[in-house]
């Protein structure tokens, strides 16, 4: 029987912010005219390279506000209280510009988003936020 060392497990949280964007059923296809897809998403990779992780999902299920995005929080943001902020009709480039700010300033938790945003930011459905088991 060998001998292993333990070691002390990582505090509970991602050490940076997550940016969520859906390309569902609605979001990220031509049932939202005029929006370069593809060039929207490949903004947020590059611009939030090594400060966010950006990852894509299936439908969230909030079709009325494609394209949605979801920023969720460092685990530092989380420390200070911040939750996922849920952010719909992301459907221009300054829009995705002004996210692309707020999360290098922090994001949720750290840093308030541009004032701007407020008219993107919505609440899901709690069985929505229950199935990605956000809150």
């Amino acid at each position: 029987m060998s001998r292993r060392t333990r070691r002390a497990v990582p505090a509970r949280g991602a050490a940076r912010p997550t940016v969520t964007v859906c390309r569902g059923c609605c979001c990220g296809t031509a049932e939202v005219p005029g929006q370069d897809h593809a060039a929207q998403l490949r903004t947020l990779r590059r611009a939030l390279d090594g400060t966010a992780t950006v990852r894509v999902t299936d439908c969230l299920d909030a079709c009325e506000r494609a394209n949605v995005v979801v920023v969720q929080p460092s685990g530092e943001g989380r420390g200070n209280g911040g939750r996922p902020v849920w952010l719909g009709l992301v459907n221009d480039p300054d829009t995705t510009a002004d996210i692309v700010t707020w999360v290098k300033e922090g994001g949720p938790g750290l840093t308030d988003p541009p004032g701007i945003l407020d008219l993107c930011v919505f609440r899901p459905s709690r069985r929505v936020r229950a199935e990605l088991h956000d809150e």
